[in-house]
């Protein structure tokens, strides 16, 4: 089983127009809303797949309510804690022209002592059923900046592998509890270590703790630097769409790898694959299967031999 955990979780709102053009009125054809925050999402994912998965995290209020509404209807297994505040929307804009998206993303209700201290009981009771457990996404106010260092911890000791997929503070404060795969993009990986080299950077953040690091580069593939080696997986061909769901599906890949035993260059071009597959679909937490099937048969993966990977 892999269990997601999404402590900041969110009523996802998608608006398609034409095109998005600053400061001008727009008429919203179409309209997405549905449960999300990453962890979410990546159980999606891995359901469409047919991974065993369970969701956790914390959602409250009428949003949180809504939320969980939308995963009963999913069928994805819900174990949520409830918190006092109002759970979190985002709103994601995509231009039908160039298929960018614009995100506009809330901070999320403020986590109390109490509410935090319910979450731990009830995680540590599910991670004891988990092979991998995937933390995604940012901190909500009120949770302590080593928040992730200590779930990571809690699944260690019971025998459970990591996948973590986060950003700035979140992600150094979790390094040092040792996960076994971080997946951030280029950007944050330069924002957390001011290096403009991937590679480079990479190995910064094993010296740190990380196990591996998986680098997503948008429509340029992965680069990941493990202890087995270094690989640089690029999808063939290039897909326009909504990238926004790109990510979380690469991590759902990054995790069932993990919990198959499956050899890194296996596990790199199933990432892939899948993260170029969910490009054409309107929502995050959805991926083309004919596409994802066309794709996972080709996508090269370069041994990269310079890369220093026992840094």
């Amino acid at each position: 089983m892999i269990l997601t955990v999404t402590l900041n979780a969110a009523l996802d709102v998608t608006y398609f127009v034409d095109s998005l053009v600053p400061h001008s009125s727009h008429r919203v054809d179409t309209v997405h809303e549905h449960a999300g925050g990453k962890g979410i999402n990546v159980s999606r994912v891995l359901t469409a797949l047919g991974r065993p998965t369970t969701v956790t995290g914390l959602a409250g209020g009428p949003t949180g309510t809504a939320l969980r509404a939308e995963l009963h209807e999913a069928g994805l297994r819900d174990e949520l804690v409830p918190i006092a505040g109002d759970s979190r929307r985002t709103v994601t804009i995509v231009s039908r022209e160039d298929g960018d998206a614009t995100v506009f993303n809330q901070a999320g209700p403020v986590v109390q002592p109490a509410d935090w201290t319910d979450f731990g009981t009830r995680y540590a009771r599910l991670v004891r059923f988990a092979d991998v457990v995937v933390l995604s996404g940012s901190l909500p106010p009120g949770l302590p900046p080593d928040a992730y260092a200590q779930l990571i911890a809690v699944a260690a000791a019971a025998g459970a592998a990591t996948v973590l997929d986060t950003s700035g503070p979140a992600l150094l404060a979790a390094l040092s509890a040792g996960p076994d795969v971080v997946k951030p993009n280029a950007a944050e990986l330069t924002a957390v270590t001011g290096c403009q080299d991937i590679a480079a950077a990479a190995a910064e953040l094993r010296t740190l703790g990380a196990r591996a690091v998986v680098a997503s580069r948008g429509p340029d593939g992965l680069h990941a630097l493990t202890a087995q080696g270094s690989w640089r997986a690029t999808p063939p061909e290039q897909l326009s769409g909504n990238p926004t769901g790109a990510g979380d599906a690469c991590v759902a890949a990054l995790a069932a790898g993990l919990a198959a035993g499956a050899p890194w260059p296996d596990t790199l071009r199933e990432a892939a694959a899948l993260s170029a597959a969910a490009v054409p679909c309107p929502v995050a937490g959805d991926f083309d299967a004919q596409t994802y099937h066309r794709l996972r048969t080709t996508v090269p993966v370069e041994e990269i031999h310079d890369a220093h990977p026992d840094r």
